[in-house]
């Protein structure tokens, strides 16, 4: 009985039913009445058991033959070649058939030998044309050599086992002696077979089944040698079951063959390396034959000369199978080598091959220089068009940076969007002229430029010199180089000097201790008052973060901020602002019920999920009502932000946060965005302010942003008012609210509190 899954399989292919069920239906009757015939030692017993094997090879002949027209065409050749050797089976049974009624009991002659043979030939091709057998000539001679390894390896262990008790002259007859081939070919196939299946499971259902007929001719074989060589087999023997059998185990498999899916009978990408025993199969029946022909010497007190030569023949396949591992494994290492130096996508030398290079260069004392280029603006590529656009701009650049170095320098990706080149020896051009000519090559093309799909690129320049001693060190100050070119401006090349590389040490010192500044409780915050320009009345206070270092004193914002940004340390800060302003808050709400306290927050922060439960947390703990707090966001982020931001935003508005627009007029200042952000103030850029009395341009500009305010319902605020002309002119022009040198410098808390008392009773 066929399982369920084949079952299924037949029942969905209505087109091949005469070849699947009903013929498998056939054909499985055929061979019951065979055996029950040869059971009971019926007359005509051999004469039944060549028709039905000659028919039920016909059948599954003609399954294989529908199989192969009907089935995918990866799996054409697989089941032509299958016919095929149904078809050899059909003449060869046929053959038999014929001269053994024309009065031969036995006729082993030599062309249905041959028959037979070619048979086994074409089974094997059939299996090495299946999808999961290798696709190298080599891999195939290989799995081929495995299987001969097996046959040849049982010829000893065969000898012993059937002719341990035949008498010494009827082993010289070559017919009794030269059978034990025939099990061995089996053999060999099944091993082959067992060698394509792949490591992964399950196996494809079809390639099951012709494994089990496989198996079972083995058995068949194997039987009908040692009975033949015992004189116990007559025509019509049990045994022939056996190979009818093996026939109608193809034929089901044709008949019911799905194909297979990725996995089962292909090898896909992610299988699984093959289980330590099939890698060893070739060479576990090895041990057993030198076992089996010391046996036959110790019996026998000589070596057989089929022994004999099988063991020779043994030891020269397995030479051939060694020499191909040997080549193969040269190959793979060749293979591995590949991979583990050049970059899979550009097939340029990638960072340890660079490294390499480098290094070498560095030993051989020549003069050497190293560029490092790194691309402006490729994250957002990336975003934009998806990494497939950005995988093939990095290739298309590599290919670029080649042909602008040519001979003048090697090129290889570091990783991301980062290229290095390495000059070495005397060349002929300087590094900042090969520097050059990258930035012209890499200009994009007026196509790209409108597209917006190729960012440009910053160059660092480092020479070796007296204060290098490692690769590293030449490396890094390429990099501090463009890490300048990148701050000068981008799309140009700077060349390490030391001052750069005084400045990144700083750098990187001033990075590590503002990773403890927080923890150590170092920041600290100052309060700037925003006032009523009626009243002078203070309506708000922006809380300002300031650094005391231990070692540098009291430093700016713009000391450490945009360091923080860069590094992501700006995200624990921004949590820290938010909780101290809060709590700051809280202590003047007694003074002042209305003067809210306003916080700026980075675009990373914004983009953040967790924002609302750093916000919703900080008011909370402090007793702050929602409407005290005001998140102020510069138009950068605000513009870069995407749906889920603006959900965000309209979130904290729900809520009762206030939403301030920051330095309005200095970024990317659009009607459309302020349709779309929940804002409730506008905080004109104190550039502006600063150039009221002297350009009207900026008179005019204030003027305007205030009427844009009335119109959607926004707060302004006027930021850097400084004089009393400033202050007369912002009021002149209608805004309502101030913030300024005029007003108060930034101070601590305590400082604001007194402030917010002191109004307090004026007003009272």
């Amino acid at each position: 009985m066929l399982p369920h899954d084949a079952r299924h399989a037949c029942a969905t292919r209505a087109g091949s039913a005469r070849s699947g069920p009903a013929g498998f239906v056939v054909a499985a009757l055929l061979l019951l009445v065979e055996a029950a015939w040869l059971a009971a030692a019926l007359p005509g017993g051999a004469l039944v058991s060549d028709l039905a094997a000659v028919a039920v090879a016909g059948w599954a002949g003609y399954a294989c033959f529908v199989a192969a027209r009907r089935g995918p065409a990866p799996l054409r050749w697989f089941w032509v070649l299958l016919a095929t050797t149904m078809g050899l089976a059909v003449l060869g049974r046929a053959l038999w058939t014929a001269q053994r009624l024309g009065g031969d009991p036995l006729p082993h002659t030599p062309l249905i030998g041959t028959l037979f043979t070619l048979g086994i030939v074409t089974g094997t091709a059939a299996l090495l044309s299946f999808r999961a057998a290798p696709r190298s000539a080599v891999g195939r001679a290989r799995t081929v050599l495995d299987g001969v390894i097996v046959g040849l390896a049982l010829i000893p262990i065969g000898w012993v086992v059937v002719f341990r008790d035949v008498a010494v002259a009827d082993i010289a007859d070559p017919m009794r002696t030269l059978g034990l081939l025939y099990p061995a070919l089996d053999l060999m196939q099944l091993t082959v077979l067992v060698a394509v299946a792949g490591p992964a499971r399950p196996m494809w259902w079809p390639l099951t089944a012709i494994g089990a007929s496989l198996a079972v001719r083995v058995f068949a074989d194997a039987t009908y040698v040692s009975l033949f060589a015992h004189g116990d087999y007559v025509p019509g023997h049990p045994i022939d079951v056996c190979w009818p059998l093996s026939y109608l185990l193809i034929g089901a498999a044709a008949g019911c063959s799905p194909s297979p899916a990725r996995g089962d009978g292909e090898e896909s990408v992610e299988a699984p390396p093959p289980p330590w025993w099939r890698v060893a199969l070739p060479y576990l029946p090895v041990g057993g034959a030198i076992a089996a022909v010391m046996l036959a010497r110790l019996s026998t007190g000589q070596t057989p000369h089929l022994i004999f030569l099988g063991m020779m023949a043994l030891l020269g396949v397995l030479a051939v199978r060694q020499g191909l591992a040997a080549n193969e494994n040269l190959r793979l290492v060749a293979q591995l080598r590949w991979l583990a130096y050049v970059d899979q996508l550009t097939g340029l030398p990638n960072r340890l091959m660079f490294v390499r290079r480098l290094s070498r260069a560095l030993r051989d004392e020549t003069p050497v220089a190293v560029l490092v280029l790194d691309l402006d603006g490729f994250k957002q590529v990336n975003d934009r068009f998806g990494h497939g656009t950005g995988d093939d701009l990095l290739t298309s650049i590599g290919e670029r940076m080649k042909r602008a170095v040519g001979t003048d320098g090697s090129v290889a990706r570091l990783g991301g969007d980062e290229f290095a080149v390495l000059v070495q020896g005397h060349a002929q051009v300087r590094p900042e002229r090969l520097a050059e000519r990258l930035l012209a090559a890499l200009r994009p093309s007026p196509g790209e430029e409108e597209a917006g799909v190729h960012p440009s690129a910053s160059i660092g320049i480092a020479e070796y010199g007296p204060r290098h001693t490692s690769h590293t060190d030449l490396i890094r100050d390429a990099e501090i180089a463009m890490y300048a070119a990148k701050a000068g401006g981008k799309s140009t090349y700077r060349t390490c000097t030391p001052a750069l590389r005084e400045a990144a040490v700083s750098r990187a010192e001033l990075i590590a201790d503002l990773r403890r500044a927080v923890d150590e409780g170092q920041l600290h915050l100052e309060y700037q008052p925003i006032v009523d320009l009626a009243t002078g009345a203070v309506r708000s206070a922006e809380a300002l973060v300031r650094w005391r270092h231990p070692r540098l004193g009291l430093l700016s914002p713009e000391r450490f901020l945009p360091l923080a940004e860069e590094t992501g340390l700006i995200l624990p800060i921004d949590r820290w602002v938010i909780h101290e302003a809060c709590r700051a808050a809280a202590t003047w709400q007694d003074r002042a019920p209305e003067a809210t306290v306003a916080v700026n927050i980075a675009a990373a922060h914004l983009r953040r999920p967790d924002l609302i439960a750093t916000v919703t947390a900080a008011t909370a703990g402090a007793g702050l009502a929602p409407r005290a707090l005001t998140l102020e966001l510069t138009e950068s982020a605000l513009i870069d932000g995407s749906d889920a931001v603006l959900d965000r935003l309209a979130q904290l508005r729900e809520l009762g946060i206030r939403i301030a627009i920051d330095d309005f007029g200095t970024g990317y200042s659009s009607l459309s965005y302020l349709h779309r952000i929940p804002a409730t103030e506008l905080k004109i850029d104190r550039s502006f302010v600063a150039r009221l009395g002297e350009d009207a341009r900026a008179y005019a500009t204030v003027e305007m942003v205030t009427r844009l305010a009335d119109a959607f319902d926004l707060t302004v605020v006027a930021e850097g008012v400084e004089t009393d002309g400033q202050h007369a002119a912002v009021t002149a022009i209608g805004c309502l609210h101030g913030q300024g040198w005029r007003y108060g410098r930034p101070a601590a808390l305590a400082d604001l509190r007194a402030t917010l008392t002191t109004v307090a009773r004026k007003q009272g």
